[in-house]
Order: C-alpha cells, then structure tokens, then sequence
C-alpha cells in the first residue's frame, strides 16, 4: 500500500475513533468539547471552534480546541449569524466546505484571533487570515453551527484527502450535535412537565393559599433552573385597595421586592395576562420593548444589577379574565437566554397556579361566610337575650306601680318610677336604633365640615348642669382656636359619640371628680380627649369594651344602669369616619378616651 493509502487509512480510522468518542458524550457541552479536541489530534489542525446556532440569530462559541490564546480570545464570543453566513457565501465550495482566502476577506470584519504565524513562501500556504468553516446541520439540512479550522500543522491549505475527511466528520459532528440538543430539549420537557405536574397535583390537594405558593417554589426552581424567584398572589379588596400575598427563593428575596418593584410587577402581570404572554426583561432575549415604560425598566434592571446582572421572566398568574399574581423567575447567567418552551411551559404554570389561587381565594372565602353567619347567629341569641333582659326589668317596674295605681291614689314615686323606666325603655329603642343606623354599610355618610370645638362647648353645657348635680367638676381645656377645629364628618353623629363618651365619663365618676374635655389638631386629625378620674376599667376588659351589650366586670360599675351599647355606637361612628379611637385607663384612678377624626378646612391645608 502507498504513502496515500496509508494516510487515507489513518485518517478514517482516527475519524472512526473519533466520532464513537463524540456519539457516545451525552452533555451538549462536553460533546462540543471532545469535538473539537478530536480535530486537533486527528484531523491535523492546530485550532478547532464550534460556533452554535442560537434562539435569537446569534453564533456563540461554545467550545474552542488548540491554540490556548485562541481559546481565551474566543470563547464565549457572540457573532451575529448572518455576518458569517454572509462570508460562506463569497467563499470558495470545497463540498459541504467554505475556504474564503485572506485575499477575499471583507475589509470591514473582525477577526476574534489572528495567529501570529508568518506563511510558507510555498504554493497554496496557510495564511493568518484564511478561514475554513465547516457548516453542521441536522438530518433535515436546518443549520445548528459552524465548525472552524485554523493553522493547519504542515502549513498548507488542506488538500482533498483532509477535505474529505474534515468533511465527513462534519456531517457525523452535525448529526452528534443535533442528537445532543434533542437529547437537552427532551430533559427540559421533562424538567418542565415534572414542575408542571409537581405544582398541578399542589394546586389540586391544597386548598391554603400560603400552602399552595410555598410549595410551588421548589419544582419552580428545579424546573427552570433558575437562581432567584418571586411568586405573589394579588387581590383587589372590596374597598378598592391592592393585597397581596407571596413568597420568594432564595429568602432574602422578600426584601428586595419595595413598594414600587410591586406596583411595576403588578401592572406588567395585568398586561401580559391581557395579551396571554410571557416577558422576558435583560439579556440577549429582551422582550420588554413596548410594555415597559422606561422608568419601569429601569427598576427591573436596577433589581438585576443589584444581584449581579442576569435576565428574569414575567410570567402572569390568573383565570378567566382576571389577573390574580405574577411569577418572577431570575437567572443570573446572562449567556443563556429563555427558551420559547420555557416561555409556554411558563405561561401554562401561571394558568395552573392562578386557577389555584381563585380556588383558594373562593374557600377562604366560603370560611369567612360561614364563620360571619355562626357570629351572626351568635350575636343575634345575645342580642334577643340582652334586648329580652333590659325590657324585662323597665317593664316589671311600670306593671308593678300601674297595679298600685289602680288601688290608690296615684302616689309621686309610682309616677317618678314609670316616667323614669319608660325613658329607659324609650333610650334603649333609640340606641338600637342608631346602632342599626351607623352599622348599615349600605347607608352612606355624606361628609361636610364640622365644627368640633363647638360640639365639644355644647357637650359641656348639656351636662353641666347633670355633672354638677352628681358634685361632679365638668370642664373644657382651652384649645385655642378662636375659630374652631373643623372635622370632616356627620355632624349629628360626631355629637351623638361625643355624649356617650361624656355621658359614661360622668356616670362612672364619684362626687369630688372631675371630667375634662379637650380637643386640639395632630397631622391630618382632629382629636377630643375625655379624661375622668372615674372608677377606671379593668385591663381584661379593654378587648371587648366596644363590644355592643358589654358591660364591665367592675362590681361598682355593674350598679349603674346602662344597656352596654353607649361605646358600641360611638366605636361604629369612629369608623365610619375614618378614625380611630383609643382607651387608657387604670382601674380606681380613672380613664382617658381619645377620639381621633380626619380634619378637614383650612387645617387640612
């Protein structure tokens, strides 16, 4: 056998060897690896890149043989696609080959490595800036790569043998390549579905909506190997205002996410569930152009930058037609971008999820009914058995004098007792009424200012007189507004708390105490104080003291006759207004009520 045949032996054998090395390599990026390697020690060259085909038209190198500066120089390196499709096709056709000779080279492209190496003063010698590619498709012809040769170590430009062969194991790189990638897109499928079915079997057994997020993030994380997410549920309450709830991977994620971050996300989720899409938001895979305002977008990326740069994907939970959360997923590896499948396994998650979520939401719901309606039943057998118990004493006082009535003369103290438990009766209707009145949500406040230094000045003056009797000292700190502190409010609701307050303040109080009306402006509120150095309330009694019918445990209290609902209306007032009322109180030196309301006119400014 001649010379020829000989290196046409080695050659396939070493192709041979080669290509079972490289078929038999199951990672995608180990297998690029041991190809270009096997071009170096098989084929005769002394530099070997694979460029691969990505989502986005780009060719990135993703594994370099040879020349350790090369390797350096080009590793990683992005190349629009379309600039080296555009090279092959001004070069010359050696097969499935591209040669373009230095001589041919565009002037306007760059290079990512030039060999320092000076030519052969020989015919058809290698030169630094000639270029052999070797294109890889898959058993359909759709290109998946480029396969790049340089310095070949007898100098010269391949002859046919070398062609042949570099050719040939183009085809069987391609091939391996294509099996690789489909071997990769297949994991994913898994991983995908496995988080897909990880998550739909949560969604389907749980019925916690913490429960539910919580254990969704595990097959999150693994399913799209990301390093960072978010998932937040979102609702709007019946008064109009945004909550939510959410969790996130790693936890210190819970921190990153600032009011205005929520407000963004929460306004993204609502578009792309609009338009059924996902978003891609940094990197080469941007998608956030149009949907973005770019104050938006600046927080997003500043939220990328502060973890070390990366790409996230927005991914809209919900059903029907309503928006319920969004899924923040993050990768901090800018070079690798979110897949199409991703995007759609994503986007069915969120669907997944979000039908989660309603469910959840319509069983807390439900619970919440159920327990409203047992407080309901419950409140109504108090309410019959209170209402039932304050009829019955008033009542059984008049029968018994109308009786002594019908025998003698009337005397006074039979009149006296009528009259005064027929008032009692009379104050008990008028309480239950207003309670009904300032319960109802479907009865509205019409708001107007209120003048409430004056309230406070005719409160004075209606007990004076009550208060004096009682050798209690009824008085009214000057606050110093000549012209009154308005409120924003009902005026005869802010009158009515005002004399319940003052009214129990005075009936709590032993002769030789004081009560002390007060009222001043704080920030956006208007305040009234009622400080007594009345009988006091327990601390045990403070949580239920705006319950309605409650009264206090204090034995001396217990003496004084009341329906317990005095505090009640003036609690329902308070918040019908907006504000708040607050209780200190030591029992045996007495008590401070402080009603706060929002102020309204030229305090307001």
């Amino acid at each position: 056998m001649g010379a020829q045949g000989s290196r046409e032996v080695l050659a396939l054998r070493g192709l041979h060897d080669l290509m079972t090395r490289v078929n038999a390599v199951p990672d995608l990026e180990e297998l690029l690896r041991t190809a270009c390697q096997g071009v170096v020690d098989v084929l005769g060259f002394r530099l070997a890149v694979i460029n691969c085909l990505d989502a986005h038209g780009y060719l990135e190198c993703l594994a370099v043989a040879g020349e350790p500066s090369a390797v350096e120089a080009m590793m990683g390196r992005r190349t629009p696609a379309d600039e080296i499709l555009s090279e092959m096709e001004i070069a010359d056709e050696w097969g499935r080959l591209r040669f373009l000779p230095h001589d041919r080279l565009p002037p306007d492209v760059t290079s990512g490595w030039i060999p320092d190496i000076e030519p052969l003063d020989v015919p058809d010698a290698w030169h630094p800036l000639d270029t052999l590619y070797a294109p890889l498709h898959d058993p359909s012809g759709r290109l998946l790569g480029v396969l790049g040769v340089d310095l070949p170590e007898d100098g010269l430009r391949p002859g046919a043998l070398r062609r042949q062969v570099l050719e040939m194991y183009a085809v069987q790189a391609g091939l391996a390549l294509h099996h690789a990638q489909e071997r990769e897109r297949l994991s994913e499928k898994l991983r995908l579905g496995n988080a897909a079915r990880t998550i739909v079997a949560t969604a389907a057994r749980e019925l916690d909506l913490a429960l539910i997020l919580g254990q969704s993030v595990a097959p999150l994380v693994e399913g799209f190997e990301c390093e960072r997410l978010w998932v937040r549920a979102i609702e709007t309450t019946r008064t109009g205002e945004t909550r939510g709830r959410g969790t996130g991977h790693p936890a210190d994620m819970a921190g990153l996410a600032t009011p205005e971050l929520l407000a963004v996300a929460e306004s993204l989720a609502r578009r792309c569930w609009a338009d059924n899409r996902t978003v891609v938001v940094g990197g080469l895979g941007d998608t956030s152009g149009g949907l973005l305002a770019d104050e938006e977008r600046g927080l997003l990326v500043g939220l990328l930058d502060g973890l070390g740069g990366g790409s996230l994907l927005g991914v809209p939970l919900g059903a029907g037609p309503e928006c319920l959360g969004y899924l923040v997923l993050i990768r901090a590896d800018t070079a690798r971008s979110w897949g199409g499948e991703e995007s759609e396994a994503a986007l069915v998650i969120g669907h997944e999820i979000g039908r989660a979520v309603l469910h959840a939401r319509l069983f807390e719901r439900e619970r919440e009914l159920n327990g409203e309606l047992q407080e309901l039943d419950r409140y109504k057998g108090e309410l019959i058995s209170t209402i039932t118990h304050e009829l019955k004493t008033p009542l059984t006082t008049i029968l018994g004098h109308a009786e002594l009535l019908e025998d003698t003369p009337a005397p006074q103290e039979s009149v006296r007792a009528i009259a005064r438990n027929a008032e009692r009766l009379q104050t008990l209707a008028e309480d239950l009424l207003l309670l009904a009145k300032v319960k109802d949500p479907h009865r509205p406040m019409i708001p107007v200012p209120v003048d409430v230094s004056a309230l406070v000045r005719e409160t004075h003056e209606l007990f004076d007189l009550l208060a004096q009797r009682r050798g209690v000292r009824l008085e009214v700190a000057d606050d110093g507004h000549g012209g009154g502190i308005h409120a924003r409010g009902d005026r005869d609701e802010l009158e009515r708390a005002l004399i319940n307050v003052v009214g129990n303040a005075i009936k709590y109080t032993p002769g030789g105490g004081s009560v002390t009306l007060a009222v001043h402006t704080e920030g956006p509120d208007v305040v009234v104080t009622c400080r007594d150095t009345g009988l006091g309330i327990a601390e045990d009694d403070h949580a239920t003291l705006f319950d309605e019918f409650n009264r206090s445990s204090n034995p001396d209290a217990q003496t004084r006759p009341g329906s317990g609902l005095g505090l009640a209306i003036v609690k329902r007032i308070v918040d019908r207004h907006r504000g708040t009322i607050s209780l200190e109180s030591t029992l045996g030196e007495g008590s401070t009520f402080r009603i706060a309301v929002p102020v309204a006119g030229p305090e307001r400014s």
